[in-house]
């Protein structure tokens, strides 16, 4: 051979090798792993379901020892690896395993890259590919490679599609083909679907609970306003949490307003302006999914671009460019008026723009960062009431993965619980006998012992467990050793509960006494000066602003407003309200100091100290706002989205309010629930009126004027009205105190009662000892006289204290329930009682006249009868007239014939 031949064949074999060695290496990184099943793995593009951190991005299984992610976002943690475990659940998740040496340790904005498994792992061993973070055991997000059903293998599923590749995921779909910036808090992701017609838009903005997301399509004959005529999906959460997506069209700049004609304008859903929507003609906008994470709204709906709903729906036109409208706002939830969700003014957060919803657009770099990503709830401890520690189902634990049932603080699913130190906090734990509560140093829980990992326990264990019905209660005393973290957990299994925040002291220290009112909603504070009083107010849940009123009930109240302007500046405000609408808040100037208001994680609290009484003697309102130590203070509440120091209108109206008043003991420091007019005390003041009013005077009457009447009928009436009456008051009487719990003899009426009973029990006693009545002709004997003396002195007592009672039972209930029904009860039994006075004294009259008549026909008479019944010790002038009757009685007998 040719020695240049053989030169140049040999160069190319070295060229050969030298390129198949680069072909090889290039398609197979993994050369030298073991081989696995990954072939199964690698026609797909799996999604990533978020969890937190606002990860998002899409994995494709390259070989088998390495996958590509790409679009991946995820906001910074702590100590994050990529990890692998064999199934996406609690037990499952915890017990896996790191699979990759990359840390991933910072913020990623739409990052591709390759990951490596390690050495020592396969596909074989993942099912869930994780992102992890370590110290917190928090589970970033994950995407389902398979699932294992009764040891069959098969893909995840929930296909959609991303780019035109078939995405695999487990539900919790946030990948879209295109993205577009609205804000620098708000963007719209969507997905054009030709095959179905239809279009999945998301929107996510870094925005509190309250705020809702609107976007939609102007109207196209539209020059300016272009808000008006606009068909846009109003996207939201209720109060559990729980999103919302519903067609809103647009006729005026306004709340949805409905007259009383029935016409419906502003900012309205479809279906009100048709009055229903029972086979789904208007409403066509269609949830898909909805989240929130650290503090970033996100939901996603379907709706078709044609539409049958032609009257409020924009046709839309798939390869056209169209404008496009938004908005951010406070929205105010569903009331009886208008069960709907009503947003409000948007606040100048809005705007629009030209969309062509067929062309590629991705201009959203990175995750969303909200400044507030504390979403669950904050629950403050409060050394007067305790903490009711239970379980129920996880629906928003903030800290995933995270077991079926976890554990709930004063009905609240798993909060973040802020303790102070020195403050002892009493628990009662009804959380079953199979969840052990205890305070530890590992965010797990479980008994970090049995992993092998050294724990501080601080409070609790084995014994603090119960039930409803027998609850267990222990105190625990956070000192100046306690961490400012801990976490609150189960011994008996790992992550059913979440943080405890220990901070220094704060306002349970600083005020002497509160007290919770109505609904557990509101923590009111106050500390007592001699002539002032500081006063506090702390909600507890997610509000715009927090209001306390001095009243029975929004009207006719004075009312205390705090809030943080759009400055975060916090302010208090004061107001009287003598209506029901916005028009009736009038502002007033009461002399305020050491006012404060905070928001913290959607919390508010407010304080302020004023004066006793105020200084000023005019007729302004707010001179008649006096507060009396000795006397209870109605105290009301109410939250809402907004308010405003200028202009006040609809929006700044409350979403929620206290269901009825507390009345706050200033002096005594506690407070109790002002209640509606009680059944059983109801039917006791019936029974008293029945007995005092009617049975008892009834029979006085008859003894006083039915005597005339031959025979006894008037005894026996009056004795069976008397002893009726009596069994009634006993009667009413045992129901009170049944009622009540015991007997308090602090109010007057309850005085007056005792006196009246006591008066009426004496009435068959005096009777029981009544002297021997004297016979015809006999002298009325000096015993004779007392008793009748006594009794009727008695009787007619017994009768004015009864009625006193009466009257002032009425002004009891009507100082307690502040009842306008109370108020006229009242009126007409000072009507019932004038009527009966007029009565008496015209029977009296009559009774008089028939008596003078009689003493007057006497010398006609030739026997008189000389009952003593007849006689009124009480009046002299008929006793004197019966003494001359009786002297002529006798002249008469002398002058009588006899016969024979």
């Amino acid at each position: 051979m040719d020695v240049s031949k053989f030169k140049l064949w040999r160069l190319l074999l070295i060229v050969g090798s030298f390129c198949h060695l680069i072909r090889f290496s290039v398609s197979d990184p993994g050369s030298g792993c073991p081989k696995t099943h990954s072939a199964s793995l690698m026609n797909f593009t799996y999604q990533f379901s978020m969890a937190q951190h606002q990860l998002r991005g899409v994995i494709n299984v390259i070989d088998d020892c390495s996958f590509k992610v790409s679009q991946f976002d995820m906001l910074e943690g702590s100590d994050v690896r990529w990890w692998g475990a064999v199934g996406p659940h609690l037990e499952n998740l915890t017990k896996g395993f790191v699979i990759s040496e990359q840390n991933l340790n910072k913020t990623y904005k739409s990052d591709g890259f390759v990951v490596k498994l390690m050495k020592n792992v396969t596909w074989d061993d993942i099912n869930v590919l994780a992102v992890w973070d370590l110290p917190m055991a928090s589970d970033f997000g994950h995407v389902v490679l398979r699932n294992l059903t009764n040891g069959t293998e098969f893909l995840a599923p929930l296909p959609s599609s991303v780019n035109g590749t078939v995405i695999k995921g487990n539900g919790m779909p946030t990948m879209f083909n295109n993205c577009k910036v609205l804000a620098d808090n708000y963007r719209v992701r969507w997905t054009l679907n030709e095959e179905d017609d239809v279009v999945e838009i998301g929107l996510e903005a870094a925005i509190g609970f309250l705020t809702y997301m609107a976007f939609g399509w102007a109207n196209p004959n539209a020059s300016s306003s272009f808000m008006i005529g606009g068909d846009v999906t109003v996207t939201g959460f209720k109060e559990d949490l729980s999103p919302f997506a519903d067609d809103y069209f647009i006729t005026k700049y306004s709340e949805c307003m409905i007259s009383k004609d029935g016409r419906v304008e502003g900012v309205c859903p479809d279906t009100i302006y048709e009055g229903s929507d029972p086979v789904g003609l208007v409403n066509n906008t269609r949830l898909v999914y909805g989240h929130r994470r650290d503090g970033v709204s996100f939901i996603r709906f379907r709706r078709p671009l044609k539409s049958i709903d032609t009257k409020y729906d924009l046709a839309l036109n798939q390869k056209a460019t169209m404008r496009v409208i938004w908005a951010l706002g406070l929205i105010k939830p569903p009331d009886s008026l208008r069960p709907f969700y009503l947003p409000q003014n948007h606040g100048g957060s809005y705007g629009h723009l030209t969309l062509n919803i067929s062309e590629h657009v991705d201009d959203c770099l990175g995750p969303l960062d909200a400044e507030d990503k504390q979403d669950q709830d904050l629950v403050i401890a409060d050394k007067k009431e305790p903490l009711v520690v239970s379980t129920g189902p996880a629906v928003y634990y903030p800290n995933p993965p995270n077991p079926s049932k976890v554990l709930y603080i004063n009905k609240k699913e798993a909060p973040l619980l802020r303790v102070e130190r020195g403050v002892p906090v009493k628990f009662s734990i009804q959380a079953g006998h199979d969840v052990a509560f205890y305070i530890t140093s590992d965010p797990l829980g479980g008994n970090a012992t049995l992993r092998n990992i050294s724990e501080t326990i601080y409070f609790g264990g084995p014994e603090a467990q119960g039930v409803q019905a027998s609850p267990t209660e222990l105190t625990w005393a956070p000192d100046r050793n306690t961490p400012d973290l801990v976490y609150y957990q189960s011994l008996y299994a790992k992550k059913m509960g979440w943080k405890v925040q220990v901070v220094d002291a704060g306002l349970p220290d600083m005020y002497n006494n509160s007290v919770v009112l109505d609904d557990q909603q509101v923590t009111f504070f106050w500390t007592l000066a001699e002539n002032s009083i500081s006063i506090a107010a702390r909600g507890e849940k997610k509000s715009g602003y927090l209001a306390i009123g001095f009243g029975r009930g929004m009207v006719n109240s004075y009312a205390y407003v705090g809030w943080v302007d759009d400055t975060g500046k916090g302010k208090v405000s004061t107001y009287w309200i003598d209506g029901t609408d916005a028009s009736s808040i009038h502002p007033t100037n009461e002399n305020l100091t050491h006012v404060r208001c905070k928001l913290e994680n959607g919390i508010v609290t407010m304080e302020f100290t004023r004066p006793l009484r105020p200084s000023c003697e005019d007729d302004k309102p707010e001179c008649k706002n006096i507060v009396d130590p000795t006397t209870p203070l109605k105290v009301i509440w109410a939250m809402g989205a907004q308010w405003s120091d200028d202009h006040l209108s609809v929006r700044n109206m409350h979403s929620v309010t206290s269901s009825r008043p507390i009345r706050v003991l200033l002096m005594r420091g506690s407070a109790e629930a002002e209640e509606d007019l009680r059944p059983v005390l109801a039917v006791h003041g019936f029974m008293m009126f029945l007995a005092w009013g009617i049975l008892l005077p009834g029979g006085i009457l008859a003894a006083r004027y039915l005597k005339h009447v031959k025979g006894d009928g008037w005894f026996q009436i009056h004795v069976y009205l008397q002893y009726s009456g009596l069994a009634i008051v006993f009667l009413g009487f045992l129901f009170a105190v049944a009622e009540l719990r015991g007997l308090s003899f602090s109010s007057l009426h309850v005085k007056f009662g005792m006196l009246a009973i006591v008066l009426c029990i004496a009435q068959p006693v005096n009777a029981y000892l009544r002297p021997k009545k004297p016979e015809a002709g006999e002298e009325l004997s000096s015993k004779r006289r007392l008793w009748e003396y006594i009794h009727v002195i008695v009787g007619r007592g017994a009768i004015v204290v009864g009625v006193a009672a009466l009257i002032t039972g009425m002004k009891h209930l009507g100082e307690r329930y502040d009842d306008e029904d109370v108020h006229r009860l009242m009126w007409a039994l000072i009507l019932w009682f004038l009527v009966g006075a007029l009565t008496v004294m015209y029977l009296e009259y009559r009774e008089r006249k028939r008596r003078r008549d009689r003493i007057s026909g006497r010398s006609n008479w030739v026997l008189g009868s000389g009952e003593e019944e007849d006689i009124d010790l009480l009046s002299p002038s008929q006793a004197m007239a019966e003494k001359d009757s009786r002297s002529s009685d006798r002249m008469e007998v002398q002058l009588e014939p006899i016969s024979r």
